[in-house]
């Protein structure tokens, strides 16, 4: 019996040895102790899984500047039926910008052209060298100070024929010529030689009930004044008067004093 206890004893000694020895490959219970923290990384476990495959980026190549396959900006404005005459007026009158005398139109004719129509209020204004761009060009052309006979006093000169009027000092040309519009057929502006006389801000007529802006008069109840109607409507005319673009109304305004001579020779068509 007592041999059977002390074998028992030294069994029992050597199992709980060898369950107790985190060193033990064999052992199976859990080491009794947890690792301190370090300040590298702790790698993560490798994934069973295959990395999925980036195909690389392909390189950006540049496409090449496409040269224009267009005709450079056309000039903005139609061509009129009259482009070399209306090239060839303002190329005389000089003060519209360069043209080319070509008959076609070009960026810098078409702004000439423009330019023209704004000044003398010719609708619309499109560059268009038209029948009524040609008329007004040629009138102004046309017209010749010469035939005012005007000498050296500060002169108003009114052409009838041509539908003009400028102003004159020392035998030479001041202001115009510009446009304007006289008497109708049955209310004719009279020829001859006269003087301001007369000279209002704002005249009422009492024969036409209507203002008559910067008001001038030069013989009876006819007189410069600003147009109360479209200038270039010739088909009614004035009843005598000679009227004015607003911009050359003010500037008749601001020359001719009370007793300035007024020439008015030639005459209007249809009259």
């Amino acid at each position: 019996m007592r041999r059977f206890l002390v074998g028992l004893l030294a069994v029992t000694t050597l199992a709980l040895a060898a369950g107790c020895d985190p060193k033990d490959p064999n052992a199976g219970g859990k080491p009794d102790f947890v690792a301190a923290p370090t300040d590298q990384p702790v790698p993560a476990p490798a994934s069973s899984a295959p990395e999925p495959s980036v195909a690389p980026s392909p390189s950006v190549v540049p496409s090449p500047t496409k040269k224009p396959t267009t005709s450079p900006t056309p000039a903005g404005c139609p061509q009129g039926e009259y482009q070399k005459v209306v090239e060839q007026a303002l190329a005389t009158l000089g003060a519209y910008g360069k043209v080319t005398v070509d008959g076609k139109q070009s960026a810098a004719d078409c702004a000439a052209i423009k330019k023209f129509q704004k000044r003398f209020d010719i609708r619309p204004v499109n560059g268009k060298a038209g029948p009524l761009t040609r008329s007004v060009s040629q009138r102004l052309v046309n017209s010749k100070p010469s035939r005012c006979n005007a000498g050296n006093a500060l002169t108003a000169c009114i052409d009838l024929t041509n539908q003009t009027t400028w102003i004159m000092s020392g035998g030479k040309v001041i202001y115009g010529p510009t446009v304007t519009r006289t008497g109708m057929a049955g209310y004719t502006t009279p020829t001859g030689s006269y003087t301001i006389h007369d000279r209002q801000t704002k005249n009422w007529s009492t024969d036409w009930d209507v203002w008559l802006p910067l008001w001038q008069r030069i013989v009876e109840g006819k007189g410069f004044h600003t147009t109360t109607t479209y200038i270039h409507n010739s088909s009614i005319g004035s009843h005598g008067c000679v009227n004015l673009l607003p911009v050359d109304s003010q500037k008749y305004w601001n020359t001719l004093k009370s007793g300035t001579a007024v020439k008015i020779f030639g005459r209007r068509p249809g009259t």
